[in-house]
C-alpha cells in the first residue's frame, strides 16, 4: 500500500465525522432516555463471543455475516457481534434469569462480514429493545408503538408500517405436510412473489385442494387493511392458528391507528427472518429511504439453547441511518479564551464549563481564531474582569 492509499478504509467500513457524530450521540441519548421511560434497562453486550453461544438459537442465521477469529487464550473460535439480539437473549436466559416480563435495551456497534444489499455498511450502530417473558399481544403492541415513537424522536414525520405474521405460512405448510425440499421450493417461490412459480410448486407438492388454494392465495395477500378481510375469506377452512394470527394483526393495526398517523401495509407472505420469527413481524419506513429504518417481530422460545426458553419480541435500528432523518439540534456557539496563564481567567473558564458552556482555550502561537473554531464569543479583560463578549464583524475580520 502506498502512502497515498493509507487513508483508505475497508469496503463497507465508514467513519463518522462532525457534525453527524454529535447528532448520533444526541439521538442515542434521546432514545435510551425514551426506553428508560418505558421501563427498559440498558445492557452492554461484549464485542465478541464464542461461536457456540453467538450462533445459537436466534443467531443461527448470522453465520455468513459473522467475522470469525481464534481466541489466543483457549484456542476456541470466536465471532465478532453481527447482531445484538442473540446476545441480549442469552443475557435474559442465562445472566439475568429474572422472572416475569423483562425489558432490555441497547446501543452498540456491530460488525458484519458483508454489507446489507439494501442498507449498505458493515459497521452499523445497532440500537433496539427486547421484551422477554410475555407471549401476549400486549407485548407485541408495546414493541410496535415504541418503534414508531423512536422514529418520531429521530425526526420522522410521515411513517409507513408494514405488518405480517409468519405463523400463517408455518401453519399452512404444517397442515400440508410438506417435506424439506418441497417447503424450500415453495418458500423460494413465495419470496419472489411469483404467482406462476407459486402455483407450479403448490401443484407439485400439495395434494389437498383446499390447502393448495390457500397457499396460492397467500402469495396475493398484500396491500392495505382490506387484505385482512380477503384473508379471512381465503382461509375460511384453515387451521385455527391462522384465524388467531389474523385476529392478532387486526388488533395490532387498530391499536396503531388509535395512537399514530401512519400508513399501514400488510404482507401475509412476508418470510423475512423465517428461521427465527414465530409470530407477528413489522417494518417501519419513512419517505426518502428505500429500506426499513426499524424492523422487528416476535421470536418465541429464545433462550432454549441456554436452558431457559422464553417468549420474546423486539425491534432494532441502525443509529447511523436514523441520525440522517433530521439535522442536529442547533447548538449555541463556543467561547474562545485567550492563551493566558492568568489564574483568574482559569477560574472563569472552569466556571463557564461547569455551566455547560463550550470554552476553547487558545494555545500559544496558534494562528486560527474565533470563526475557525466555531466560536461566537470571546473572553476579554474588561475593567479588571474576564467577560464573554459577542463576536462582531470587526472581531471576525
Amino acid at each position: 500500500m502506498t502512502i497515498a492509499d493509507r487513508w483508505l478504509l475497508p469496503d463497507g467500513m465508514d467513519e463518522v465525522l462532525p457534525p453527524q457524530a454529535s447528532r448520533m450521540e444526541e439521538l442515542r441519548r434521546a432514545l435510551l432516555d425514551l426506553y428508560h421511560c418505558w421501563g427498559y434497562d440498558q445492557v452492554m453486550p461484549p464485542p465478541a463471543e464464542f461461536l457456540d453461544s453467538l450462533l445459537t438459537g436466534t443467531g443461527t442465521d448470522l453465520d455468513l455475516q459473522t467475522f470469525k477469529l481464534t481466541d489466543q487464550l483457549t484456542g476456541r473460535m470466536m465471532g465478532a457481534t453481527a447482531d445484538v439480539t442473540p446476545q441480549v437473549a442469552r443475557m435474559d436466559a442465562h445472566s439475568l434469569r429474572r422472572e416475569g416480563p423483562v425489558r432490555l435495551c441497547y446501543c452498540t456497534s456491530v460488525m458484519r462480514a458483508s454489507a446489507d444489499q439494501y442498507q449498505g455498511g458493515r459497521s452499523p450502530v445497532q440500537v433496539g429493545v427486547e421484551l422477554f417473558g410475555h407471549a401476549g399481544l400486549e407485548a407485541d403492541g408495546e414493541i410496535i408503538h415504541l418503534a414508531l415513537e423512536s422514529l418520531i424522536a429521530a425526526g420522522a414525520g410521515e411513517m409507513h408500517l408494514a405488518l405480517g405474521h409468519i405463523g400463517i405460512y408455518r401453519s399452512l405448510v404444517e397442515a400440508a405436510a410438506l417435506d424439506g425440499d418441497q417447503e424450500r421450493a415453495l418458500f423460494a417461490a413465495l419470496a419472489l412473489k411469483s404467482p406462476t412459480q407459486i402455483a407450479r410448486e403448490v401443484e407439485r407438492s400439495v395434494t389437498d385442494p383446499a390447502l393448495a388454494d390457500m397457499l396460492i392465495a397467500l402469495g396475493e395477500l398484500h396491500g392495505d387493511a382490506d387484505v385482512l378481510g380477503r384473508a379471512r375469506a381465503a382461509f375460511a377452512g384453515a387451521p385455527a392458528t391462522v384465524t388467531a394470527a389474523l385476529d392478532d394483526l387486526d388488533a395490532l393495526q387498530r391499536g396503531v391507528r388509535a395512537r399514530f398517523d401512519v400508513s399501514l401495509y400488510f404482507d401475509l407472505a412476508e418470510l423475512r427472518g423465517y428461521q427465527y420469527h414465530t409470530g407477528m413481524m413489522f417494518a417501519a419506513y419513512v419517505p426518502g429511504f428505500g429500506y426499513a429504518l426499524a424492523k422487528g417481530g416476535r421470536y418465541d422460545d429464545t433462550g432454549r439453547a441456554f436452558g431457559r426458553a422464553r417468549p420474546a419480541t423486539g425491534f432494532s435500528m441502525d443509529l447511523k441511518q436514523l441520525a440522517t432523518l433530521a439535522s442536529a439540534t442547533p447548538r449555541s456557539g463556543a467561547i474562545l479564551a485567550p492563551a493566558d496563564a492568568d489564574d483568574t481567567l482559569r477560574d472563569v473558564v472552569t466556571a463557564l464549563r461547569r455551566q455547560g458552556e463550550r470554552v476553547i482555550q487558545a494555545l500559544p502561537g496558534q494562528r486560527t481564531g474565533l470563526v475557525d473554531h466555531g466560536c461566537d464569543r470571546q473572553l476579554e479583560l474588561i475593567d479588571g474582569r474576564w467577560q464573554p463578549t459577542t463576536l462582531t464583524q470587526e472581531t471576525s475580520a
